[in-house]
């Protein structure tokens, strides 16, 4: 799969990912193929199956956010999720049933504020500011969580998870 953290800081956030994608048991990595985008003002990352993570990354357009927003969460939960799960469903992505590992699970920013959104559309905050997607991002939310860098967390990712790999990439956001 991957490994993707957010760290969520009073001024801004961190989202850092792997470069490693695998299909059929073959690694692949390529410089213009990431796992964290940007659309628009979003921050999108994605780690689950590579259809829903690519739609998300690159098709699905992020509704406008209000001027007067007062209730971010609120908005992300009645507006961004349905617009996430609308955009998936048109582009005719079916879970395999019989894999257990299938899904997805996206980290979005946005003015600098940090939210998870996993393949059931329902929206999480963590009052620690530590997310993690993929199947390395136990190892790196550990090590996060144990006083690591970013970039030490993901290196820890790399030696014990087979499908995470550098270089690792990283965007920041600052909150207006």
């Amino acid at each position: 799969m991957t490994t993707i953290i957010g760290i969520q800081q009073d001024t801004g956030c961190i989202l850092a990912a792997d470069s490693r994608t695998t299909a059929g048991g073959r690694p692949y990595s390529h410089p213009i193929v990431t796992k964290i985008s940007k659309r628009g003002k979003w921050l999108v990352a994605g780690a689950g199956d590579v259809q829903p993570c690519d739609v998300i990354q690159h098709v699905w357009k992020p509704p406008a956010i209000p001027a007067n927003i007062k209730d971010m969460y609120h908005f992300m939960i009645t507006t961004v999720a349905p617009s996430i799960r609308e955009c998936i469903k048109e582009s005719g992505y079916v879970p395999d049933k019989d894999d257990a590992d299938a899904g997805f699970e996206f980290i979005l920013a946005i003015n600098g504020t940090i939210y998870q959104v996993d393949d059931s559309y329902s929206v999480y905050l963590r009052d620690d500011g530590l997310y993690g997607a993929g199947s390395g991002s136990s190892f790196a939310l550990g090590a996060l969580a144990g006083g690591a860098t970013w970039k030490q967390a993901m290196q820890i990712a790399a030696r014990n998870d087979v499908y995470t790999a550098p270089p690792f990439i990283t965007h920041r956001q600052e909150k207006p």
